[in-house]
């Protein structure tokens, strides 16, 4: 039997999750385990708004990691096309028309294993001109060495997106070349640099419940909780391996997909939580149990790196649709 899940004051952040009490979450019947989901939630945001974010591909393709979800991976053959580190104007112009569509966050990704410093100066450019037309910055760079991330801090960023994908016991199932330990080492480096954390993962690449339980008790007892926390579902793309397995095995359950997102809110009561890679496919009806249960953070944009999300248009009316508005234009409902 799973054991008891030990409440005291459910919205309060808690750092001693034990993976027991995360099964016993997922065993809860839904509208339960929704309630108290939305009932944290709403300690801590206005449950009417979400984080508007963009997401700009700076440098696609040829990764020399073996990610089984990519698409970038020089691994495998998915035709793609690699291209070199985009320009200074070029980003700052996508980050302008970012802006103007709604976004609060400009977010900078790099098809990278690790960040080199010959680069680095290039993407400090970039992270400060960003900051400078008012916007969040975050990047998602690969690993960082413990003077990138100060270098990166005193180029005005906010965010460091580095995801730890799944649980440690299904990770070799989905990247060899790194470890665990490397995306845990390079989180540390952005946190003591002061950097805000974006870090989350993917499910629905084959694992089992037991392996999201374990991938969210991870994020649960992290020295910080995420403050950023994005849930992916996986976007099936051939020629990838995952990609191919998912396709043949099937896709992730709506449902046990929102049981995801509301246990993060359970267990991070305080982090953004972003419905990312995937929204493209799920039904308005899923997006807004999703947003009940506690995510208050999406990408928009029409594309997410190389895979699809919805348009604004679509986006702007499921909004309307819902009473919801971007974050800090609604009528706080936060307890203090």
């Amino acid at each position: 039997m799973n054991a008891p899940v030990r409440f005291t004051d459910p919205a309060l952040p808690r750092h001693d999750w034990t993976r027991e009490e995360i099964e016993a979450l997922f065993d809860l019947p839904f509208t339960e385990l929704v309630f108290q989901a939305a009932s944290v939630h709403r300690r801590w945001f206005d449950p009417t708004e979400l984080q508007l974010s963009q997401l700009l591909s700076v440098k696609t393709g040829g990764c020399a990691e073996n990610c089984g979800y990519c698409s970038q991976s020089a691994f495998f053959k998915t035709g793609l096309k690699a291209e070199k580190l985009m320009g200074l104007d070029e980003v700052l112009t996508a980050a302008k028309a970012a802006q103007d569509g709604g976004a609060q966050r400009f977010c900078m990704g790099a098809a990278w294993r690790d960040l080199k410093d010959r680069d680095l100066p290039r993407v400090a450019e970039m992270i400060t001109g960003v900051k400078a037309l008012g916007l969040e910055t975050c990047v998602t760079l690969g690993m960082l060495k413990a003077e990138q991330a100060v270098a990166l801090k005193d180029a005005g960023l906010d965010y460091y997106n580095h995801n730890l994908d799944t649980s440690p016991e299904y990770y070799d199932k989905v990247v060899t070349t790194r470890t665990y330990d490397d995306r845990l080492d390079t989180l540390q480096h952005v946190r003591d640099a002061g950097i805000s954390t974006c870090c989350g993962g993917i499910v629905g690449m084959g694992e089992s419940r037991a392996d999201r339980a374990s991938f969210l008790h991870q994020l649960a007892t992290l020295p910080a909780h995420p403050d950023s926390l994005p849930v992916n579902a996986l976007v099936p793309i051939a020629g990838t391996p995952l990609g191919d397995q998912v396709k043949r095995d099937g896709e992730i359950d709506p449902i046990e997909f929102v049981r995801t997102v509301a246990i993060a809110r359970l267990v991070c009561p305080k982090s953004m939580v972003r419905l990312s890679a995937g929204r493209d496919d799920m039904s308005r009806e899923t997006q807004a149990l999703c947003f009940l249960a506690g995510a208050n953070s999406i990408f928009i944009g029409g594309k997410l790196l190389t895979t699809p999300l919805p348009g604004q248009d679509e986006d702007s009316l499921l909004l309307k649709d819902l009473g919801m508005v971007p974050m800090g234009m609604g009528v706080s409902q936060v307890s203090t």
